[in-house]
Parts: structure tokens; sequence; C-alpha cells
């Protein structure tokens, strides 16, 4: 890690290792959620939304060059959860395919949405816990003829595994499913290029690895996907032109901009853009390659017994999770909140993500801990 990186980002008082659920805001973020947000408020009068809807359009950039994709493919939702819901109410399920796959390594809400999904004509289907999902194969015996749409986790939250996407979009592609991937907890530290992925809908957050806070997603759609998408769940700031005003007359916007809806919220995009902007600046690939070093660190120092991310590094994204029998857990648990270690644990086992301004030395220091 270049230093000058971990003055770039707020510090934590002890050890951060939660960036695999909020990261930590840059130095920048309060200047820039004033200048493109609150100072419109403040003094731009009748050109404060135009204003505003620039900072929007600032964000929709940012992520669009992150992820080498056009601006016009993206479009602002508050949460995943809110993301794949617009996406379910655009489409429409034939009689001979219904059924949406999915895996129980998945995160509990796009789960929820997915089963609210059957009261539009869907069926959901689960690829068991017990199933090796980083196989192509397992995913290809699985994507039976009846399957309509298939949910891809790109990096599983309480795992930390990284199922292979690429081979997954393109047996979806070949058999005609649609694919939608969530990179939550990818984006920001796996480089991603959509570009190669070739799917059909990618949603995302910016609370995470992004370290741009909550109320900040977005989705993107393939361009030849568009045209089959009407979404139900619109509002003035998914037409084709929200500045209209003609009650009669809805026409959907003619890009991603369809799947937006009602007034939005401004500020979390002020927010997230500068974060993007910082995390590109950066690099993906160095936030990467520093992200492997120190979790290799930790994988190598505790015992194999205890791993649940995969030791290779093509098959995990930037969390470590550790799993420890109770008394243990509570030990370890204890040694390092006590050590001002900040991390969680779920289902799994202990949870801990070093981001870009995290060092050697404090992954040192939670490896004797360990």
């Amino acid at each position: 890690m270049n230093e000058s990186h971990k003055s770039l980002f707020v510090p934590s008082e002890g050890i951060y290792l939660l960036n695999h659920s909020v990261g930590r805001p840059p130095v920048t973020t309060r200047d820039a959620w004033v200048e493109s947000f609150l100072e419109p408020w403040e003094n731009a009068g009748e050109n404060v939304w135009p204003r505003w809807l620039e900072t929007i359009d600032n964000f929709r950039n940012a992520i669009a060059v992150l992820l080498n994709g056009h601006v016009a493919d993206f479009c602002p939702q508050v949460n995943l959860s809110s993301a794949l819901t617009k996406i379910l109410s655009g489409l429409t399920p034939t009689d001979s395919r219904r059924t949406i796959l999915y895996t129980e390594e998945d995160f509990p809400s796009i789960a929820f949405v997915l089963q609210q999904a059957v009261k539009q004509g869907y069926r959901i289907k689960a690829i068991p816990g017990q199933l090796d999902t980083l196989d192509p194969d397992v995913w290809s015996e699985q994507l039976s003829g009846d399957v309509c749409l298939v949910l891809v986790t790109h990096v599983q939250s309480n795992t930390g595994r990284q199922v292979p996407v690429t081979d997954i979009c393109a047996l979806a592609q070949h058999r005609e499913i649609v694919s939608v991937i969530d990179v939550a907890q990818s984006v920001g530290v796996v480089p991603i290029d959509l570009c190669v992925w070739k799917a059909d809908f990618v949603i995302g957050s910016c609370v995470k690895w992004l370290c741009g806070g909550p109320g900040a997603g977005f989705l993107w759609v393939a361009p030849h996907r568009l045209s089959t998408c009407e979404p139900t769940d619109v509002g003035w700031f998914s037409h084709e032109d929200p500045f209209e005003f003609d009650i009669h007359n809805f026409r959907y916007a003619k890009d991603a901009l369809r799947f937006w809806g009602g007034t939005p919220s401004v500020a979390p995009y002020a927010t997230a853009a500068n974060s993007i902007r910082l995390i590109h600046q950066i690099g993906v690939d160095t936030i990467r390659t520093h992200n492997l070093s120190l979790t290799r660190q930790i994988i190598e120092a505790v015992d194999v017994n205890c791993m649940i991310t995969p030791t290779q590094p093509k098959q995990r994204g930037g969390t470590v999770v550790l799993h420890y029998r109770e008394k243990q857990l509570d030990a370890v648990c204890s040694r390092l909140k006590h050590a001002r270690v900040d991390f969680d644990v779920r289902s799994t086992g202990i949870r801990m993500s070093p981001h870009i301004y995290n060092d050697l030395s404090e992954i040192e220091a939670v490896v004797d801990l360990l």
C-alpha cells in the first residue's frame, strides 16, 4: 500500500475490517456533499433541480467509468432489493419458462424479493448450500429448461466465495436465460468489466468497498434488453421527458432511466460519486492486489480447518470468513474486541475485510490475536 492511500480516508480509532459492511468515508466526503447537494439547495433557487440532476449524472458517469460501461445503461437505485423488484416487474415469464434460479448463499434481502415474485407468476428454485457453486458444471445442471432468469451473487457475503460469473453468463446466454448479477460484495475490490461478462443486468451498492455510504445503489441493463423491459414501478423520472408534465402521456425513457421512478434522493449520489472517483483514481487492480496480500497473511496463519473462505485468490472476494467452535469463538472475539478490531460475526463465522487503508502491521496484530 502506498502510505498516501491511507491518508485519503477518515481514519478509524481501531483496526477497521468491516469493509464488507460499510467502507470508511474519504476525507473529501463532507466537502463533496456540501458542494454537490447542500450548496445548490441553499443558493441555486429555481435552478436547484438542474444542479441536483447534474450531481446524479456525475454519479452515473463515475460508476460507468469504473465498470467500463456506458452512462445511458445505468440507472440510480436506492438499494439492490428495489433494483431487483424493478427488473422483475419489467419482465414477463412465459408458461413454459417461469423459474428464477438463485442459491441458498445469496443475501436474504434478495431472496425476500424473489419470494414476492411468486405473486407475479414466477417460480423460484434455490441451489442447495451443499453444492459447490464455484463449479460451472453445478450451474449448468441447475439451469434447466424451465428457468427464465438466474440471479448470480458475484461474491457471497457469508463465505467470501467468488463464483465464476463469466462462465455462468455464457451458459445463460446460450440457453436464452436472463442473467442478473449482484456485485454488492465485489464492486470496488474485485475488478469488473461489463463488456467481459455479457450479463443482462447488474445491480450494486456503494456502501461497502466503494466507500460511498448507504442509499446510492445502481442498476445496469444491457442495451439489447432495454426495449423488452417495461417496469411497473415508475414515476416522473422514468419518463422520456420528466419535465413535460402531461398527466395523460407516459412514455418510458429511452435509456436505463426507465427503471428510475419518482422524485429521487440526491445526497447519497453526491457522496457516492466522490468516493467512486477516488476508488477509480487509486485503481481497483491496486486495491485487489493489496487486499489479496493482506488476506493471505490471515489465511496462512490460521488453522486450515477454520477457513470458510477459499484459499485460492480467484475463488474469493475481499473478505476472510473464519469458523471457530463456540468456546474458541467467544475467546477470539473477546480478544479482537479488546484490541479494538472492528469485525462482525455471522452464522458462518468471523468476517474480516481489509481495504486499501489497512496496512500489514494491522493484519499482523490481528493474526496474533487469532
